[in-house]
């Protein structure tokens, strides 16, 4: 990005001209009013920018002040030239804000102030991305992943997780993260899998152990389903989108991030997950060690692969939904969540008992820190 850096010329107005003159000759607007034949209110216009000299007005000043018509023609057009390059340097930095940021959605979502001065726009935005300048880059810019195209983040996809970075500092855990209590944590949290009302309980549970746990909206075409980075190192932070409002996305995303924040994959850089599972998910293959690895995790922990296999091996391809939700009984674990199972796996269709997919979205947004659908936090 390569951003316009040239200083504007002065533009003076031409009636600074005509008021020095009308000075050395001791004469007033009113004087020179008479002399043209033209009305005081014109003057007054002409002399404090308001109208333009005009080809006759030119003429007129140049047989009253024995100069030439072209000065005054030349002064308008010089300072009529700087206004428009200082008006279009503005475009200029405004553009290099849109190219920047999702300055619109910032806007809508109260993010940031609106302003119409370039400079005030200019300032807020730096102030979000934490830089001193737009060409600084942000503290999260180079390190950020995500599932579809590692190594690179959108612009979208930075205020994003800037805009989570902010939340969770002002949010305070009850302890310090220690890594030999994640599997203490993770033991309380598979009490939760049966009752999709138990998901309310879950920021409290995180913060027990250390972890900020937040929801962000995501922004359009984002397609970010959550991330995990850390404050410092007994502060790691999950922060999921809810993207897809349902029971099986809900905790395969959170426990996938949770085994990022096992493995202190947040230390070494923040991860921003796009397309974890759903319809338009990654392809496995595709996907980096840690992703798999972390999948793995969300999968073997919510629901026990063995005998997910062994009800495949009896049932594929028609899965009824009284099979399913005898099975899901057995486990124990919510149904949705056995379906969400069987699509990651390949062998259930997306369109499947799709009212089993319960929405949790107001269930965890009515504990948990959440920006989005209408709510703005101020920080």
């Amino acid at each position: 990005m390569k951003l316009i850096e040239k200083k504007i010329p002065e533009a003076f107005l031409p009636g600074e001209f005509i008021r020095e003159e009308l000075e050395a000759r001791e004469w007033g607007q009113i004087d020179l009013a008479a002399i043209l034949g033209r009305s005081p209110n014109i003057i007054s216009d002409i002399i404090s920018g308001k109208r333009s000299i005009s080809p006759d007005i030119a003429q007129e000043l140049a047989s009253a002040f024995g100069t030439s018509a072209e000065l005054w023609l030349n002064l308008q057009t010089a300072h009529d030239l700087a206004m428009a390059e200082r008006s279009n340097h503005a475009v200029a930095r405004r553009a290099v804000i849109y190219d920047r940021v999702p300055i619109r959605e910032m806007l809508k979502r109260g993010w940031i102030g609106e302003s119409s001065n370039v400079d005030v726009l200019e300032s807020r935005v730096c102030q979000f991305l934490e830089i001193s300048d737009l060409r600084s880059e942000a503290s999260f810019a180079h390190a950020a992943r995500k599932s579809d195209d590692y190594g690179k983040i959108t612009t979208a996809q930075l205020a994003w997780l800037m805009r989570a970075k902010k939340l969770a500092q002002a949010l305070k855990a009850e302890a310090k993260y220690l890594d030999d209590r994640f599997d203490l944590m993770m033991t309380e949290l598979a009490s939760l899998l049966s009752e999709p009302e138990s998901i309310r309980t879950i920021p409290r549970i995180l913060s027990k152990y250390g972890l900020r746990f937040i929801v962000v909206e995501h922004l359009p075409k984002t397609k970010v389903d959550g991330a995990c980075f850390g404050l410092d190192e007994h502060s790691p932070v999950v922060v999921l989108s809810l993207r897809y409002d349902r029971i099986d996305w809900f905790w395969h995303t959170l426990c996938h991030e949770l085994k990022h924040v096992r493995e202190r994959d947040w230390e070494r850089a923040p991860l921003v997950e796009t397309k974890v599972m759903g319809e338009d998910a990654q392809p496995t293959d595709e996907k980096p060690d840690e992703e798999k690895k972390a999948d793995k995790f969300a999968s073997e922990f919510l629901v026990d692969q063995p005998r997910l296999d062994d009800f495949v091996a009896r049932h594929h391809p028609f899965y009824s939904q009284k099979s399913i939700i005898a099975f899901s009984k057995l486990i124990p674990v919510h149904p949705g969540i056995v379906i969400g199972q069987l699509q990651f796996k390949g062998v259930m269709r997306y369109s499947n008992l799709r009212g089993l997919l319960v929405r949790v979205r107001d269930i965890i947004t009515s504990t948990a820190i959440t920006d989005g659908w209408g709510r703005t936090i101020v920080i």
